[in-house]
């Protein structure tokens, strides 16, 4: 597995590949095509993350001192953005998922381009993966 630097240094050589945002939106949307499905039972109240204009589920387990997350999105944009941040923090330790900084989202510039709306759902879907990270710290 890849660690969260080197994912991180991954999606932003994908980013630099496109010169405008309409293409770097458009990668986005296709990111959000290719999130594998989320369980339906966890398309419910319980999984749902507040703060976000669009609904936006995610699950997290925790196996063998790792934090795996699955999430899903009635927007596909939003699924773009939530696979943004699933294939950087899933699949490490609550504490490497507590503590990374998630420079690459500056880097790419996602947080100067999304509506004030989404950019809020950013920020809300970024503290749901760390509180459950927090959750297992305490464990």
């Amino acid at each position: 597995m890849k660690s969260i630097k080197e994912a991180e240094e991954e999606i932003v050589e994908e980013f630099e590949l496109f010169d405008d945002w309409m293409d770097k939106y458009n990668y986005i949307i296709e990111l959000g095509k290719s999130l594998p499905l989320i369980e339906p039972q966890y398309k419910d109240e319980r999984h749902l993350i507040p703060g976000c204009q669009s609904q936006v589920w995610l699950h997290a387990e925790f196996a063998d001192g790792l934090l795996h997350f699955r999430a899903d999105s009635d927007a596909i944009i939003t699924k773009g953005i939530i696979n943004l941040l699933i294939r950087v923090l899933s699949g490490h330790t609550p504490r490497e998922i507590a503590e990374a900084p998630l420079d690459y989202l500056d880097q790419i510039g996602i947080k100067e381009h999304l509506s004030p709306t989404r950019s809020n759902g950013l920020s809300s879907m970024i503290q749901q993966i760390r509180g459950y990270a927090q959750g297992y710290l305490k464990i």
